[in-house]
């Protein structure tokens, strides 16, 4: 099995490469989904059906407020830092002398989230293409659609500290740009629930500020602990778990992937109370959809990116398209729970409140 950096190098690529050319237009001719459940009203109070997985319909799940939580003032530092740093070459020492430019940056927006949640957004001066959450869209975008990396607008922002988890390149820019005098500090992600503690941690540690990090750690551990249980608590116990599959769609490009174990849908899954049918049909990492395998899965659900789903048209465009999709359980009942792109898969500060809105859609749609 690949260790935690050299796979999220290795699955990043492999996104970065389904991604190439993609772009998400929405279709201005779709449906609007149910929207989840208002989420002032907490998760034992829904009225949840005896048997989910005969609701019929889409829904989405929103954040009712997608900002970072932070602290009002950045935590207290010790500069400079030294840490260990992951990349392919190995684990090598870097030393963070400043943190007055940050620039951080991944596939799922998590490292800049995880700054902004330790209280450095005022330090970070540009934003990966999946960093969309309120505080950071002004920023200067330093990676394209496809995740790639410009590495005139990263010099132009003449950063002190970047971080990443390689998820992002091509990789020799990231090099040339350590070459180039920038202190470049690969973290070691993992698409966990325990992940997300980690990366804190991680973090921190390169920001000067360890302490911050074990505190935020155990504060999104805590909650996300709670969150879970309190997800497991609404789950019927006299019906069969919904069996849900993650489908990564680019409509534009042609690009139909599922996304199984390791990738993060299934951590995602699991915590929803539902059975990863992915791992079921052995499936690992991401794979593009075949007709045999979206069968041989049959989901009662499917998740998908807000974004995606657009880029088809739409629920009865995809069904339309693809006849597969339409055999299953999922497909027979229109049973798509879709989120933003830049939430449904970010583990960090926000994946209590992720899986919450995921669990209202699923769970409790329109109430």
């Amino acid at each position: 099995m690949l260790s935690r950096p050299r796979l999220a190098l290795s699955l990043g690529a492999a996104v970065v490469v389904l991604l190439a050319g993609c772009t998400t237009a929405p279709s201005p001719n779709i449906e609007p989904s149910v929207v989840a459940a208002h989420p002032t009203v907490p998760l034992a109070d829904l009225t949840i059906p005896a048997d989910p997985r005969l609701y019929v319909g889409p829904s989405t799940a929103i954040l009712p407020n997608a900002a970072i939580s932070s602290p009002a003032q950045p935590p207290a530092q010790q500069l400079p830092a030294t840490v260990t740093s992951h990349d392919l070459s190995g684990d090598r020492p870097v030393t963070v002398d400043s943190t007055e430019r940050i620039l951080a940056m991944d596939i799922s927006g998590s490292i800049a989230a995880t700054v902004f949640g330790l209280g450095f957004g005022d330090s970070v001066v540009g934003r990966d293409i999946s960093t969309t959450f309120p505080g950071a869209t002004d920023l200067p975008v330093i990676t394209s659609s496809a995740h790639s990396v410009n590495i005139e607008s990263i010099i132009a922002l003449r950063p002190t500290v970047l971080i990443t988890d390689g998820s992002v390149g091509p990789i020799d820019v990231l090099l040339q740009l350590r070459d180039a005098g920038i202190a470049v500090v690969f973290v070691d992600t993992n698409p966990t629930i325990d992940g997300v503690g980690e990366l804190a941690v991680q973090v921190a540690a390169a920001l000067g500020a360890p302490n911050a990090g074990i505190t935020l750690a155990a504060d999104l551990t805590s909650a996300i602990d709670a969150k879970v249980a309190e997800i497991a608590a609404i789950v019927p116990p006299d019906a069969a778990p919904l069996r849900m599959l993650f489908l990564y769609l680019r409509g534009t490009s042609g690009i139909y992937y599922l996304f199984g174990e390791q990738s993060g849908a299934d951590v995602l899954i699991r915590s929803l109370g539902g059975v990863d049918v992915a791992a079921e049909i052995g499936l690992e990492g991401m794979r593009p959809m075949t007709d045999e395998a979206m069968v041989a899965a049959n989901p009662d659900l499917i998740l998908v990116m807000t974004d995606g789903i657009a880029s088809v048209g739409g629920v009865d465009a995809l069904l339309e398209s693809k006849p597969a999709i339409a055999l299953t359980n999922a497909g027979q009942h229109k049973r798509f729970v879709d989120m933003a792109d830049g939430e449904v898969l970010a583990f960090g500060p926000r994946t209590a409140d992720v899986l919450d809105a995921l669990a209202r859609a699923i769970y409790a749609p329109g109430q």
